[in-house]
């Protein structure tokens, strides 16, 4: 023991419940007042005027290097208070989460909460804006606003000089929503010649026979053709399918607009497309939307809810944005024939995501890349969406920074990859903190420590429960905020679509939600970190693997086919092109289980 030890102690009486009836065993900390390092002994103690004793205790008040060290472990003042290891370190880790660095994540956490719900409130006043429009335009008279703003743009004069439109929609599996989806599609009001061109990889598809069928159904009304694309070498599949459809498109076609299989048209949304490039064709260099997630009910599609919620104030602008979505693109098709700025090169040469080397060849050469407030579409999420089937969608998001096109696009990315992963943790970190303060307020109150109003934990305690309220006001406003915007979105879907059936908020369980908010965020950054390190993905099957940024290596192997795709449920394989025949009890049953879900659709 070092030399010139100084002793720091206060007495505290303890009733005699609390201690032995002959002698108890405490524990003095010694501090060496030359180097400051800390050590403890063990004195007996024994009982004073025959009920209560008098116990000598160190408080820390050291200073010294060792104080950092001991403020995360158990006090021995605690422990003096008769309190167990585990409380010790929870009111430590309490304490421990009020320092100044701690407090600022709190806050930071609850900036975040509020920027999220101000997003979500500038995207709803856009949506909202429109609603009142369309609401207006039907109280003047013109009950087909849901198609055009002006009724006199659709008379017949006016329609027949409508530019022509090749729709693509690359194809890959068959699930429970696709009938309802292409058959949204190919039933637009579109006044204008307007062709619909299906291409898979093969005939093997499962989606070949089904969309076969369907076209029969429709072949003397629609303008629609299957194509076989055959498999991919020098990009991801998806982009080969979009390339072959342009080469097949007619040859008078002015405008392309590629569509994921899972979006949901409206009936005006070809028309609405058409019209905000017609006004300025020379400067408008891509036309996107974004969807609305129907969730099944599942975490799973909960999460991917949750996911999808923040980009999507980015769509909701009315206008002008900087963000792509691959499931709706409508572009010129002039800028395929003639490869205008890279555009087929930088897909079809290691290309791994349409829309990120699409957006990044916009923001390359000053393009313009906007967004109508019409542009959202009903996107239901299948039925029996898992959680690990989330977590290999999440994978892919994550995988689409590492794939870039140029220096800039590179920096971007990595731009993007930092910011996401830091406001992630930084969003969950607050409550991590905060389910430490509740349970130490738990158990003070459990237990009964009223003693402690009177020792350093108090200042500690108040301080957390504070932090704990404020984010717990903050996490109200920002669930409100997304509510609204998904209560907003919900409406215009209803009167862009009024044969559809009315989708609800009611199947809407905010709870898990909630849940879904801190799952998502604190599994982003792993997923990014993992897609970092791997530079490979499965996708549908097929395994991409990147080298600067581009695909440089396909695999096809029977053992990576997912029974299921992840946010369509759909069968990659085996005979599923057409809707099995399913009995009466078992489609009574289906239809029961649902009964409370309007965005589901059975075939």
């Amino acid at each position: 023991m070092n030399r010139n030890m100084e002793k720091e102690a206060i007495t505290k009486k303890l009733p005699e419940s609390e201690i032995s009836p002959n002698e108890v065993t405490i524990e003095v900390i010694e501090k060496g007042e030359l180097d400051g390092e800390v050590s403890c002994s063990r004195k007996k103690a024994a009982p004073v005027n025959g009920d209560l004793l008098n116990l000598t205790t160190l408080e820390k008040t050291c200073k010294s290097k060792s104080s950092s060290f001991c403020s995360f472990f158990p006090c021995f003042a605690c422990r003096s208070r008769g309190m167990s290891t585990l409380e010790s370190i929870l009111f430590s880790l309490s304490r421990a989460f009020c320092t100044p660095f701690a407090v600022f994540l709190q806050i930071q956490g609850c900036v975040i909460c509020l920027l999220l719900a101000l997003g979500w409130l500038m995207a709803a006043y856009v949506r909202n804006r429109e609603i009142r429009r369309i609401k207006n335009s039907i109280k003047a008279g013109n009950s087909l606003a849901f198609l055009s703003q002006d009724i006199n743009e659709l008379e017949h004069s006016r329609q027949v000089q409508l530019p022509r439109v090749s729709v693509v929609m690359p194809l890959k599996g068959f699930g429970e929503h696709n009938f309802h989806n292409w058959r949204s599609q190919i039933t637009s009001l579109y006044g204008g010649p307007l062709e619909f061109l299906f291409v898979l990889e093969s005939t093997q598809d499962p989606a070949y026979h089904a969309v076969s069928r369907l076209l029969s159904t429709y072949q003397d009304h629609v303008e629609a053709k299957v194509v076989v694309a055959g498999l991919s070498t020098t990009c991801s599949q998806k982009i080969h399918n979009q390339l072959i459809g342009v080469e097949k498109m007619h040859k008078d076609t002015k405008y392309v607009l590629f569509l994921d299989d899972d979006v949901r048209l409206h009936p005006g949304t070809i028309g609405a497309l058409t019209s905000e490039m017609e006004k300025n064709p020379e400067v408008i260099f891509i036309q996107t939307g974004y969807p609305l997630d129907l969730p099944s009910g599942t975490l799973g599609s909960y999460c991917i809810y949750e996911y999808h919620m923040p980009c999507s104030m980015g769509f909701a602008t009315g206008g002008r944005t900087f963000f792509l979505w691959g499931g709706c693109m409508m572009m010129h098709a002039d800028d395929f024939r003639q490869d205008r700025y890279g555009v087929v090169s930088g897909l079809r040469d290691g290309g791994y995501s349409d829309d990120m080397t699409l957006a990044s060849l916009a923001g390359a050469h000053k393009r313009l890349i906007t967004s109508p407030p019409v542009a959202v579409f009903p996107h239901p999420l299948a039925s029996d969406l898992s959680f690990g089937r989330y977590w290999n969608y999440l994978r892919k998001q994550t995988f689409v920074l590492e794939s870039y096109i140029s220096k800039a696009n590179w920096i971007m990315n990595k731009l993007l990859f930092a910011v996401h992963c830091y406001l992630s943790w930084g969003f969950v970190a607050p409550y991590i903190m905060a389910v430490i303060h509740i349970t130490s307020a738990l158990r003070i109150y459990i237990k009964g420590y009223h003693q402690l109003e009177d020792t350093a934990f108090a200042s500690g305690f108040y301080a957390g429960m504070s932090l704990v309220i404020l984010l717990a006001i903050c996490t109200f406003i920002e669930l409100l905020s997304m509510w609204n915007l998904t209560r907003r979105e919900v409406t215009l879907c209803n009167l862009l679509s009024p044969e559809a059936p009315r989708l609800s908020l009611a199947p809407y369980n905010w709870g898990l939600i909630f849940i879904a908010m801190l799952v998502d965020n604190f599994l982003y950054p792993i997923s990014a970190f993992r897609s970092h390190f791997s530079q490979s993905i499965n996708w549908s099957g097929i395994r991409y693997h990147l080298r600067n940024g581009k695909v440089f290596k396909i695999e096809r192997r029977n053992d990576m086919v997912p029974v299921k795709t992840d946010l369509g449920g759909k069968h990659l394989y085996g005979k599923k092109g057409a809707p099995q025949k399913a009995s009466f009890l078992s489609s009574l049953g289906r239809n029961l289980a649902h009964w409370r879900r309007p965005k589901k659709f059975d075939v």
